[in-house]
């Protein structure tokens, strides 16, 4: 099949805006939980009902207007995620305006690029380190009037500017804008290139959310639903969860740190999770080194594999035989539901994107009790354009397309989008904008193929391709994804565009490796040492081997070789959502790569 469609379910009036959103889960439910914050570390979570959140937005709004906030203004928002960002989020929407989020982790460089490129005039940042990182580029960004910061009492400063602002200029604000205007520039991270700017709209917003809650409600609509933010509200895909949250009645939390996380999940209690896949990654081996640490490693391999029969079982017409249910409840007894209460003991749904799960821990995780519904989508799309069903779940696709949304495969295998949450274009640039879309199709630069009942499968980026010096082509994600799951491995970059075999750089895990030395009975080491330890290589090598076993002999990793260092976003290698920047890698370690190829294995 080349091409599938699903329909809308439900049509937003045109003449409609974000705001509208929010007002109408006031009017439905003005007593009902919406937000749950904390105000430190370690406190109580704190619950505001639609009505308070409503007036907090309301007195935030006043403030960027005293501020000299007009319709159409760039509101810039640099922080990490906390109840902050979406108070001010929806409090730039109450007066017109569009806001334009920044990563906390971003560069000087890339600051001042977004600040000019979208003229930015006003800019809130979470600390003075944010501020210091904005002083280095003020003088190149000319329409930045000011910088507000929230660790020093910004949110307060905006109130208390706009207690005198009347209420009826917030309401007119409000419905100013329409489905076709902007609502945000969200600025790509980019695996390649200077990022560039994509222009969402109101209704990108708007329809997704409301048509992806009719066709998703059993996972994020209703009065107990819950979930809890982690992932960079910068990101699309956080962003559209923000929004989503409204008209789906669930309740949000925000976490800021990560190393909070286990925590807040154990005491907000999420019914569903959103995360990318390297973080379900962590969390199962973060699980199996803790049990082989304890002297439970067996015990947890027999539970682990009984999860995954279990979930491949429940996709077959008879099911999961009499024993294997007995051995199942075992399994649980013994391991999975301890799992289960590290996410909160609510969780029963997850929605992984960003990159590909895996068949295998999709089955784990399904069999332990977290269905983890798999997506796709990119920044372009609002985020999602395909995603699993709970009645309709394919492990190892990306799903069906979302309501309102079409799928198509061009001639070359590369991915195209059509629907309501397809961006009107980037931001200056008619060029990429037309380079991306024709006809209202968005070529997404992925590749894949969709099966006969419309699920979408992704097999490789387009760009990234690797031609052999013998002419094959190589998928690098299919190797790295898998090898990556090792606990052992931080990130893979597979090479050898026209050299005569395939190769990898590794990277080893700063977390994952003192707890697979500690589960094998060996001492403690550096990286350096773990990168030449014989038992670490020869783990390594198994997992290579493994790995190899999905692909042909020509696709195959003949040879690898470890990094001194890992890839991360600080240093430039990774994006904010943990997507390896290749040109970069390639680049600062062409020695490494060249040194693969020193002694061509050549069949």
């Amino acid at each position: 099949m080349d091409e599938f469609h699903s329909p809308l379910l439900v049509e937003v009036d045109p003449s409609s805006n974000l705001n509208d959103l929010l007002a109408q889960r006031v009017q439905g439910t003005p007593d009902r939980v919406v937000v749950e914050h904390k105000t430190q570390p370690g406190g109580p979570w704190i619950p505001l009902t639609a009505r308070e959140l409503d007036a907090e937005v309301v007195a935030v709004a006043k403030g960027l207007v005293a501020r000299g906030v007009e319709p159409g203004d760039r509101v810039g928002i640099m922080s990490r995620t906390r109840y902050e960002w979406t108070l001010l989020d929806w409090a730039v929407w109450a007066v017109g305006a569009v806001p334009v989020p920044l990563y906390e982790t971003s560069s000087a460089e890339q600051v001042s690029w977004i600040l000019t490129d979208a003229a930015v005039s006003l800019l809130v940042v979470e600390s003075s380190t944010h501020a210091a990182v904005v002083e280095e580029v003020r003088a190149d960004a000319p329409d930045v009037r000011e910088v507000l910061v929230i660790d020093d009492g910004a949110i307060d400063a905006l109130v208390a500017a706009g207690a005198g602002v009347d209420d009826a200029e917030i309401a007119r604000r409000r419905g100013l804008a329409v489905l076709a205007d902007v609502a945000t520039v969200i600025y790509t991270s980019g695996t390649t290139g200077r990022p560039k700017g994509v222009e969402l709209t109101h209704g990108n917003f708007a329809e997704l959310t409301v048509n992806t809650v009719a066709g998703l409600a059993e996972v994020v609509a209703g009065e107990g639903a819950r979930t809890l933010l982690f992932m960079p509200l910068a990101h699309v895909f956080a962003r559209f969860i923000e929004v989503l949250c409204i008209p789906a009645g669930a309740v949000l939390g925000h976490t800021p740190d990560t190393k909070t996380l286990v925590e807040d999940l154990g005491s907000f209690r999420p019914t569903f999770i959103l995360s990318v896949p390297r973080v379900f990654e962590k969390v199962y081996n973060s699980a199996e080194q803790k049990a082989a640490s304890s002297g439970k490693g067996a015990i947890f391999q027999r539970a682990a594999k009984t999860s995954i029969v279990y979930s491949r079982a429940l996709d077959t017409p008879r099911g999961p035989s009499p024993w294997l249910r007995l051995q199942h409840k075992v399994a649980d007894v013994l391991v999975l539901h301890k799992l289960r209460a590290a996410l909160g003991g609510q969780a029963r749904w997850a929605i992984s994107g960003g990159a590909p799960l895996g068949e295998r821990l999709g089955h784990f995780y399904r069999g332990l009790g977290l269905h983890v519904l798999e997506g796709y989508g990119l920044t372009e799309t609002t985020a999602p354009a395909t995603v699993n069903r709970p009645e309709k779940t394919k492990i190892g696709t990306v799903g069906l397309p979302l309501p309102g949304t079409s799928v198509r495969i061009a001639a070359d295998g590369e991915i195209e989008i059509k629907g309501i949450q397809v961006f009107q274009g980037y931001h200056a640039n008619e060029t990429a904008t037309r380079e991306s879309l024709e006809d209202g199709w968005f070529r997404s630069g992925d590749l894949g193929s969709i099966d006969e009942d419309g699920y979408l499968r992704i097999t490789g980026r387009k760009k990234e391709i690797i031609v052999t010096a013998g002419g094959k082509n190589v998928a690098p994600a299919v190797l790295e994804d898998r090898l990556r799951a090792h606990p052992l491995v931080s990130q893979v970059v597979v090479v050898g565009d026209q050299k005569p075999f395939i190769g990898a750089l590794i990277t080893l895990d700063p977390e994952g490796v003192p707890g697979w030395l500690s589960a094998h009975g060996k001492p403690a080491m550096s990286l350096d040492e773990a990168a030449k330890d014989p038992d670490v290589l020869a783990s390594i090598d198994k997992a290579v081997e493994k790995t190899n076993r999905a692909v042909s002999r020509a696709e195959s990793i003949r040879k690898y070789r470890i990094l001194d260092r890992d890839l991360t976003i600080a240093d430039g290698y990774l994006t904010p959502k943990l997507s390896v920047r290749r040109r970069e890698v390639l680049k600062d370690f062409a020695s490494d790569v060249e040194a693969l190829y020193d002694t061509s294995d050549r069949d």
